[in-house]
């Protein structure tokens, strides 16, 4: 009877053993945290969040569910994203994701523990968030998403080929448009062109900057500047009553009236984001994890913009482009 009892007692033991560590292994699954830092909304910073958010599904920490998710929007102030930043930092989520350079660089600045995956930088590196795209060795690793200027510039002179004085406006407060305009000024000379840049500090400065572009250039190019983007409509609307062609750094800008881009796919880098931070989650330090690279371009073409301008795209850029609006 004794050596019943002590099998028994070995038994519900094990069995309460077993049950502990299933339930500490569910609660280690929804008490996993994460916060999400955008400098401001606007259709490519959406299209990083649903990547991001299907991804991490995906890989069993869905947001609200299995993670514990916090969102939130700087609306384009650089300050108010420090203010979020040091929140978040307070919180000790176990990742930040920061969306876009500004807040990136906002967090970098703050916190040299809290782990932080960045997401839709365009360079990482002269944004001073990693000494280059190899394990960092800190607190910080990422997504980032150069748009190949070369390739852009071959674009215009395919839309405008008699095109001489390509148009800018930008945000100087913004790292990754500053570095995109500084390699503008040294490629565009090889191809018989010069820039002509118009700098805006602010949203409410965009307006009067590209005014002041208007009878000077030939044809306006937008990058991925947050500032640019999330005022296009206002862009598009004035560029297209003066008749200026103007060609996108995003596929969104294309929907929205310019005549072409060969942008990144951003639900593509948000996937690639969703698949660090999952690892991050997992207990991966960081700086244990190389910088990803975004290579998902497409060329999206808007053939109506064009025809509104007289201009008639060559047929072999439609051939290859992946949308054609009409």
């Amino acid at each position: 009877m004794k050596f019943v009892s002590f099998l028994l007692d070995r038994v519900v033991k094990s069995t309460l053993t077993a049950t502990l560590l299933l339930v500490c292994a569910s609660s280690w699954a929804q008490e996993r945290s994460a916060k999400v830092l955008v400098i401001v909304d606007h259709p490519a910073i959406e299209a990083v969040r649903e990547g991001l958010v299907q991804e991490l599904t995906r890989q069993g920490f869905e947001p609200g569910k299995k993670l514990r998710w916090e969102y939130q929007s700087a609306q384009g102030n650089v300050a108010t994203a420090a203010q979020i930043a040091r929140k978040f930092i307070g919180d000790s989520p176990d990742v930040i994701i920061s969306i876009a350079t500004p807040t990136s660089q906002a967090l970098v600045a703050a916190t040299k523990s809290v782990p932080i995956v960045y997401s839709a930088v365009t360079d990482p590196v002269s944004a001073k968030l990693v000494k280059d795209l190899g394990p960092s060795g800190t607190n910080i690793t990422g997504v980032a998403d150069p748009l190949p200027l070369d390739q852009q510039i071959a674009l215009i002179k395919r839309i405008a080929p008699a095109a001489k004085r390509i148009g800018i406006v930008y945000n100087p407060g913004e790292s990754n448009s500053v570095s995109a305009v500084d390699e503008l000024r040294k490629l565009l000379p090889a191809s018989g062109m010069t820039l002509v840049e118009a700098p805006a500090q602010r949203s409410a400065d965009v307006s009067t900057a590209l005014r002041s572009l208007i009878g000077k250039v030939d044809l306006l190019y937008t990058n991925t500047d947050n500032q640019i983007i999330s005022t296009y409509d206002v862009v598009v609307k004035i560029a297209q009553e003066a008749r200026l062609p103007v060609v996108s750094g995003t596929t969104d800008g294309v929907k929205r009236g310019a005549l072409a881009a060969l942008g990144i796919n951003f639900h593509a880098v948000g996937v690639q984001t969703g698949e660090i931070a999952a690892r991050v989650l997992r207990g991966e330090r960081p700086g244990n994890i190389p910088s990803a690279v975004s290579t998902a371009f497409e060329l999206h073409v808007n053939r109506a913009a064009a025809g509104q301008l007289g201009i008639a795209l060559p047929q072999s850029l439609l051939s290859e482009a992946k949308v054609v609006i009409d």
